[in-house]
């Protein structure tokens, strides 16, 4: 079913007086294409403007345009009265042999945490680019420079790797799916119930669906953050061991409620003043970066 099919459907059964309206506009558009002036004797302002701001018109060339006729055509047929959904189910999104291989990859520097060899290795490597950063900026502007990184690419990533219109099907679907239900509940509809509640155990699927939609580029993004982080661990020194860089762990700077603290200080509990920073300035950076670049990192309805 195509959206402007759907789109019909639910203007339909908003108001049945749009059908007849939708039709009048079929019935006069002439080469694909129909003007206010030939149909504002027929239907009103109100149901004009409806059909342009759900774009079953769009721009034409001296008039508006039908957006997909044989799709308006199909929303006015006539469905069953069975209750049964009118928004499409999307398709899962695959994971290309390159997202598997992130991920493998991803958990394999998970343990870099717990192996010092290994946490060793990745920090060492990383130090060879972030290294001559702390000769030449305090530690905190190294931490602001990575946490400007990580917000950047993470909002690319997402962007690139996120489909939004299909999480908003997903959530269009579940939507649909509630609001028939209480639909059917005010009516007492036991029959429509029973095929809403099969549809709704059918549509568990989804939640799945969301969940690879989301955690594809979360991969990406742990791929390239965890080697940082595990960088700044070894500079500070991880849970009790030696420093890399002692001068820095030991770095005193005054900070609001805490007072005098350095780097490895626990603020929240475990959570070290470093990684609160980090916190600060990676969220400060992405909302920076999203609203720099008019990303919209919410799901786009149908």
């Amino acid at each position: 079913m195509s959206k402007v099919e759907r789109r019909v459907r639910s203007l339909v059964r908003e108001d049945g007086e749009m059908r007849d309206a939708i039709q009048v506009v079929l019935d006069n558009a002439s080469g694909g294409e129909v003007r206010w002036v030939d149909v504002r004797d027929e239907i009103s302002s109100g149901q004009w403007g409806r059909l342009i701001e759900k774009e079953i018109l769009v721009d034409g060339e001296e008039g508006f345009a039908l957006a997909d006729r044989e799709g308006i055509e199909a929303g006015l047929e006539d469905d069953d009265d069975s209750g049964g959904s009118d928004v499409e189910t999307p398709e899962t999104t695959s994971w290309s042999k390159w997202d598997k291989l992130a991920g493998v990859a991803t958990l394999g520097a998970f343990v870099g945490y717990a192996v010092p060899p290994v946490r060793n290795a990745i920090a060492g490597a990383i130090d060879v680019v972030l290294g001559p950063l702390l000769n030449v900026v305090p530690f905190y502007v190294v931490i602001m420079v990575i946490a400007l990184g990580t917000g950047l690419y993470s909002t690319l990533l997402r962007a690139g790797l996120m489909d939004m219109e299909k999480m908003g099907a997903y959530q269009d679907r579940m939507k649909d799916i509630q609001e028939r239900r209480k639909e059917a509940e005010k009516r007492d509809d036991d029959e429509a119930l029973d095929e809403i509640q099969e549809e709704q155990m059918e549509a568990m699927g989804d939640q799945l669906g969301m969940f690879k939609e989301q955690f594809r580029p979360m991969v990406w993004i742990m791929f390239l953050t965890i080697p940082a982080f595990l960088w700044m661990f070894w500079v500070i020194g991880y849970r009790g061991s030696e420093a890399a860089y002692p001068a820095v762990a030991a770095q005193e700077l005054v900070v609001p409620l805490a007072g005098t603290v350095t780097w490895d200080t626990g603020i929240v509990g475990p959570i070290q003043m470093w990684i609160l920073w980090y916190f600060l300035c990676s969220m400060a950076f992405t909302q920076l970066v999203q609203k720099s670049l008019n990303i919209e990192m919410s799901p786009s309805s149908s």
